[in-house]
């Protein structure tokens, strides 16, 4: 559907159900706004990860293939609760995790946003300072650099004020511009580059493991990201649009994923052999600075100024768009979104100039990895389960202020979920293994190798699964179709006609009822 609204216009769609006649992005604009958002020296930052912790060339190769490809088969499912609901996941996790539940999903949104929002901030502002500084002789200190990271900053927020037709325009241009830049450093480091390089850790030695799972990890972190966010912009899509299609979307636009991630990998393995120094000190882009040819430093520039945008408007603008739902009545979808980006000014400054960047980075994708694939996987276990079945306008119901409705439960709180989350997320915090910064009490059980992220994804999903089955939620939340997965043969045999949905009165018309007998 065509929508001729200017992209200037401040976006007027806030948590509430978008309705039907106003949908009108399509699965190739989901593409646009998940590839935009990776496709910029963030993700190199990532591709990177695997080098400066001592892998070769191949077995880095193989780390970031599986771990994108496997955080992309987590998160495509995810992407059918906003054309589902036409509201943000946070909001549809209340069908699943109850109408005050759902705050589980804000707190990752904000985790997620803030840690991928300040990487895209700091690799792009200090691409932008160190190639002028190549090109213009820019000094390099904290006052030029604390300038770029605010530039970027205002300018990303202003986009996510504006709203999703303007982050959708920037990111459209972003997919192309970026990716021509990407091109260009092929032919750039064509020459230079080494495909044996063979690192400092081989198969076989100590260490070797713990390093690859770790990439991997890393790798995987960044599809992941988009879990808590993917409703913001998919919820834009039309209801009617074959499922398969929108999942596609995000298939097509992770695998787009490793042309930034396999340039920061070969780049990082040229910055290896010719700048060393860097690589000991933790400085990609430094290092990517010192062994590019010069024709490359403006093409340099244009990825960190165009890329810093997409990956932070898509960053930012979810998390505005949550807060204003917890906060209905004190918070808009823009005095939120300017609350959560000062705030996320705030963190960029104190991350980057008080801790070590790499670490940094290490530590949240772990984290966000740790406490976000279970709630995904309870998401979508949930979604079988129910075969796709929801009351939009239930799910509505805290954002109103009130109470009760079908994903009511207990108090608003739907304890099998939130069983199964909570000691698969901290069950998974526990199996961390990240030296010289968290190890948790079990993190040592595997030789050094950080289990967190398989433990949980796999403790949360089998512990849903198994209250599921122990506790069956009220038939009432499963439509007419019934269960479609746990319990689905006990119920099939037990009723053979479906039971109607019971229907229980919004709040908004108690409150009427009320105010009318009173």
């Amino acid at each position: 559907m065509a929508d001729n609204t200017s992209i200037t216009q401040i976006e007027t769609f806030g948590f509430e159900r978008i309705p039907d006649a106003s949908r009108y992005a399509r699965p190739v604009d989901l593409f646009r706004l998940l590839f935009g958002g990776c496709n910029t020296f963030s993700t190199s930052v990532l591709g990177s990860f695997p080098v400066l912790v001592g892998l070769s060339f191949e077995a880095s190769m193989w780390a970031i293939i599986i771990g994108v490809l496997a955080g992309t088969c987590i998160l495509a499912p995810m992407s059918l609760f906003g054309p589902r609901n036409g509201t943000s996941d946070p909001v549809s996790s209340g069908a699943h995790f109850g109408i005050h539940g759902r705050i589980v999903g804000s707190f990752l949104a904000v985790l997620t946003s803030v840690a991928f929002f300040s990487l895209a901030v700091w690799s792009s502002g200090d691409a932008l300072v160190g190639g002028a500084h190549s090109m213009v002789g820019l000094p390099v200190n904290g006052w030029t650099l604390g300038s770029a990271y605010m530039v970027f900053a205002v300018l990303v927020l202003i986009v996510c004020i504006y709203g999703f037709r303007f982050m959708l325009w920037v990111n459209k241009i972003a997919v192309w511009a970026a990716s021509l830049m990407f091109v260009l450093g092929a032919f750039a480091f064509a020459k230079a580059f080494d495909p044996h390089y063979a690192g400092t850790l081989h198969q076989g030695s100590a260490g070797f493991w713990a390093a690859f799972i770790g990439a991997m990890l890393v790798a995987l972190s960044n599809p992941v990201s988009f879990a808590s966010t993917l409703g913001d912009w998919a919820r834009y899509i039309p209801q009617s649009t074959p499922r398969h299609r929108v999942m596609g979307a995000v298939f097509a636009a992770q695998i787009a994923t490793f042309v930034p991630f396999l340039f920061g990998l070969v780049t990082a393995t040229i910055i290896a052999t010719q700048a060393p120094s860097f690589i000991s000190s933790n400085d990609y882009v430094g290092g990517l600075l010192a062994v590019s040819p010069r024709w490359f430093l403006v093409p340099m520039c244009l990825i960190a100024i165009i890329g810093g945008m997409s990956t932070g408007t898509t960053a930012l603008y979810g998390t505005g768009l949550d807060m204003s739902s917890m906060f209905p009545k004190l918070l808009n979808r823009v005095r939120a979104t300017i609350l959560i980006g000062t705030l996320a000014i705030g963190f960029i400054f104190v991350g980057r100039f008080a801790f070590n960047l790499v670490e940094s980075v290490a530590t949240f994708s772990t984290l966000i990895c740790t406490f976000s694939c279970p709630w995904m996987a309870i998401m979508v276990i949930g979604f079988v389960q129910r075969g796709g079945f929801y009351l939009a306008d239930d799910l509505q119901v805290f954002n109103r202020g009130g109470r009760g409705g079908h994903y009511w439960f207990k108090h608003g709180w739907n304890w099998r979920a939130m069983g199964a989350w909570m000691p698969a997320a901290f069950i998974g915090l526990a199996f961390v293994n990240l030296p010289g910064q968290f190890v948790g009490p079990l993190g040592s059980l595997a030789d050094g190798c950080d289990l967190s992220v398989p433990v949980s994804f796999a403790v949360g999903g089998v512990l849903y699964l198994t209250l599921l089955w122990l506790f069956p939620e009220p038939d009432s939340v499963h439509g007419p179709q019934g269960r479609r997965l746990v319990g689905a043969l006990r119920e099939r045999s037990r009723a053979a006609a479906p039971v109607p949905v019971p229907i229980t009165p919004r709040v908004r018309d108690l409150v009427g009822n009320r105010e009318q007998a009173e």
